[in-house]
């Protein structure tokens, strides 16, 4: 532990970084006295009229899906001007009319730079005798990546640091390191049950076996992640989650976290069926458990509640650990009830290149029929004044035809079976202005997103198929990935709008499923071949969060102080970004010291 000299020492540095970061945050550019005074991801833009007619001007942003131009000012005619304060966070479309007829004078796309201020100067062009639109920049914007760099070369140094401190004592402890290097031999256990690892069975001459270090890697993870990201990922549009189509980072870690809870859910089980445990104590272990994550996400982890955080009047059904739970149920009855109880490696048939799918139909069999029902409620299902398979954002998109489709089918059954009682702010609710309440965690998606498990599911099957046969494991992944990322540029056709299935988190699209799939076995893959195989990296610090991961979840969810607060210096992303750092690292040193108290947090 720390002594109390060095606990002062620590705090007074913290205190004065945060300082010093705040400081270069306000001094990166000072703004013009004769403006606005503008926060995070703002610019100024002013147009000047030197027309003799009026002129209105109307935007639209490159993210928005055929959505309809938006008015964004009047300017009026003989030399006046306009100011309006613009977001910068995504490609602007600006289209300037003239006021007594209906065309357009001038439209250009440009993405602006946070704290800039820019004029558009609407006159008649002296070489062509048309109007036309000349831009210039009145002020410089500030460079709003700037801290993303900083914390970016900071975590880099702070890395190497912890790598090359134990190398360096290493060296000097010569024979240690001679006899560490001779005489490493660990092995790997394929059981990633906490309670399982230490009952694993083996020789008195063996080394005791250890938990896949590759798993809980992940699993923490996609966990520090998810933190980060609630924390607001610093402000950057890229670490919240997309608007309706497309990825962001944030739309990576719950489908990761998903298939890890497959992967997990097989080794697990497969560990207490070796045991003897029957099978109605399996179910009894996994319906306490889903009950466990459906009360806590129900009661405790329930956003924007009316009346309190226990209100009836507004109470969300759906929710993350809602949809983790009833996933987890039914992978867990999966494993269950259709298991492959003997693994024939030694038998011989057309079929051995793919027995781990084969042996399996059973299962492949239910989720071939989930995603078909999917597939049909989504695409066939009529939703009252709605096109048939609609799975656009509604509001001012698609031209503005279908304000209140938002979702389409998954959007119809939520607001069927909850009404108002689900989330009433989708992603899609600021570009697309849309009216109507869209649950990300909605009942529809939820049949992928067991899909998604089930793919977690096949990769702890090639786990146990292919023990100890590394080069097999690993090209099973990789084959898995590749198939799932074809299938994914099928259905998307490699773009954001316009394939059959857009990649879409709202809805879990079929695409969305596919491609994240292909990511899962990607990072899987890699993370397996350098902790498991090579023993080059132990998973730190992420393995830690990763052992204890409903602490950590529930934790960052409730708490409020220490890890974030009430921010006062709004006009750059220095102190949110230091915040959404500052409470991630936090939760997972909290993570670590749990770990050296061997402090796990089961349900």
């Amino acid at each position: 532990m720390f002594s109390g000299s060095t606990m002062k020492e620590l705090r007074i540095l913290l205190q004065t970084s945060f300082t010093l970061l705040i400081l270069a945050g306000s001094s990166s550019g000072q703004y013009v006295s004769s403006g606005p005074s503008l926060r995070m991801d703002q610019a100024l833009l002013t147009f000047h009229n030197q027309l003799k007619e009026e002129v209105q001007v109307f935007y639209t942003s490159d993210h928005c899906y055929e959505c309809v131009y938006q008015h964004l000012a009047s300017v009026k005619p003989n030399n006046n001007n306009a100011s309006v304060v613009i977001s910068t966070k995504l490609t602007l479309t600006v289209r300037v009319e003239p006021q007594t007829r209906n065309s357009t004078l001038c439209r250009w796309s440009q993405e602006y730079g946070e704290g800039g201020h820019y004029s558009v100067w609407i006159k008649m062009s002296e070489a062509t005798g048309d109007p036309s639109c000349a831009h210039t920049v009145a002020k410089r914007p500030n460079n709003a990546y700037l801290p993303l760099v900083v914390s970016a070369l900071s975590l880099a140094i702070i890395t190497l640091l912890v790598v090359a401190a134990p190398y360096i004592y290493r060296r000097r402890r010569t024979s240690t390191f001679f006899k560490t290097i001779c005489c490493q031999c660990t092995q790997y256990s394929v059981d990633n049950d906490g309670a399982d690892s230490s009952e694993a069975e083996h020789k008195p001459t063996e080394a005791k076996p250890t938990r896949l270090r590759s798993l809980d890697t992940f699993r923490g993870f996609a966990l520090t992640v998810m933190v980060f990201v609630n924390y607001g990922g610093g402000g950057y549009w890229f670490f919240q989650h997309a608007p309706w189509n497309g990825l962001t980072v944030a739309d990576l870690v719950m489908p990761w976290f998903v298939f890890i809870i497959g992967t997990s859910v097989v080794l697990a089980f497969r560990s207490m069926q070796r045991r003897g445990v029957s099978r109605l104590q399996l179910l009894r272990k996994s319906t306490w458990r889903t009950a466990v994550l459906l009360l806590l996400g129900f009661c405790f982890l329930n956003y924007s509640p009316r009346d309190g955080p226990l209100s009836w009047s507004w109470l969300r059904v759906p929710g993350v650990l809602q949809r983790l739970g009833f996933t987890y149920f039914v992978l867990s009855l999966l494993q269950t009830f259709w298991r492959q109880r003997e693994i024939p490696l030694t038998s011989h048939h057309w079929w051995n290149p793919i027995q781990d799918v084969i042996l399996y139909w059973p299962q492949w069999l239910i989720i071939i029929l989930l995603e078909t029902l999917w597939l049909c409620i989504t695409f066939l299902m009529p939703v009252p004044h709605c096109p048939t398979g609609y799975l656009g954002a509604g509001g001012i998109g698609d031209n503005g035809l279908y304000p209140n489709c938002t979702g389409g089918a998954a959007g119809h059954i939520d607001r069927l079976m909850f009404g108002d009682n689900m989330y009433r702010y989708p992603t899609c609710k600021e570009l697309y202005q849309t009216t109507q309440p869209f649950d990300p965690e909605g009942v529809l998606g939820t049949i992928n997103s067991i899909v998604m498990g089930f793919l977690g599911m096949q990769a702890g099957n090639i786990i146990i198929f292919y023990k100890g046969r590394n080069v097999q494991i690993l090209c099973r992944f990789l084959v898995w990935a590749v198939v799932l990322g074809i299938s994914a540029a099928i259905l998307s056709k490699c773009t954001r709008d316009g394939g059959f299935i857009p990649v879409n988190k709202n809805l879990w699209s079929l695409s969305y499923v596919t491609c994240m799939g292909c990511f899962s076995f990607l990072l899987l893959a890699a993370m397996y071949f350098v902790s498991d195989i090579r023993g080059w990296w132990g998973g730190q610090p992420f393995i830690y969060p990763g052992m204890n991961s409903i602490f950590v979840y529930v934790g960052h969810s409730l708490l409020y102080f220490p890890f974030s607060w009430e921010m006062h210096f709004q006009q750059s992303h220095w102190e949110w970004l230091f915040q959404s750092l500052w409470g991630t690292a936090l939760w997972v040193l909290i993570a670590y010291l749990l770990y050296r108290k061997n402090f796990f947090l089961k349900i």
